[in-house]
């Protein structure tokens, strides 16, 4: 798999001041890029477009998980036989996604997630404790090695995106894919990445965002229960 089969897919919400730049970085390291603008209140939409990038917009904001179904669905509609996800706030380094392209041509894994956990010591702690123990968790589930089940800087095959099905709206989309992956039987491997935080302000809860993680996982339980029973 070449470069240019590799769709980048950035869900970017209010980010006119990174955008661009971010847009600019990923097509000079030889990748076609799609951003999905969810909803925003600022220019985010006509940075990235004027930076080169196919932009999908959704009237209202609605979540990063959405803005990915939304994604996906659109790589899908194309002959794109990969997608490698990146967020749009500049914490990953797209000088790595030559590494994700690597993994899936090397590794045989349908999924390669990035791994931060190796040298987090530049991860705020709150998300240090939590990142662990979700993780812990949905290793627990998948019943496969999940080091950094909330990275969201990730590589799919298409077959994955065919057959895994995705129902969340926000971030337990990231817990989702994992689940639904491992579920359909693909190969999950990890790679190790920087941590890059600067000073930009995250936009997950740990309160709220943990509570939706254990309401999604508990809704996922009792359906993947109901099917195996079926």
């Amino acid at each position: 798999m070449e470069k240019s089969e590799c769709l980048v897919v950035i869900p970017a919400y209010n980010e006119e001041k990174n955008i661009a730049r971010l847009v600019c970085e990923v097509k000079a390291c030889g990748f076609p890029v799609i951003v999905i603008d969810d909803g925003s209140k600022d220019s985010t939409a006509n940075e990235a477009k004027s930076a080169g990038a196919e932009v999908l917009v959704m009237s209202v904001n609605q979540g990063k998980g959405a803005a990915l179904r939304r994604g996906f669905d659109g790589l899908l509609k194309t002959r794109y036989p990969a997608a490698i996800v990146m967020d749009s706030d500049g914490q990953h380094d797209p000088k790595e996604l030559e590494h994700f392209l690597n993994a899936l041509n090397e590794t045989g894994s349908e999924v390669v997630v990035g791994n931060r956990m190796e040298d987090p010591k530049n991860m705020p702690w709150i998300r240090r404790v939590t990142n662990r123990f979700m993780s812990w968790i949905i290793s627990s589930v998948s019943k496969q090695n999940i080091s950094d089940s909330q990275c969201g800087y990730r590589a799919l095959k298409r077959e994955v995106l065919e057959k895994i099905k995705l129902k969340t709206d926000r971030f337990e989309i990231e817990s989702e894919i994992l689940l639904e992956a491992a579920r359909m039987g693909f190969k999950i491997s990890f790679i190790p990445i920087r941590c890059v935080y600067r000073n930009e302000i995250s936009r997950i809860n740990p309160i709220w965002d943990t509570v939706r993680f254990f309401s999604f996982l508990f809704k996922y339980l009792k359906q993947t229960r109901h099917l195996e029973r079926a």
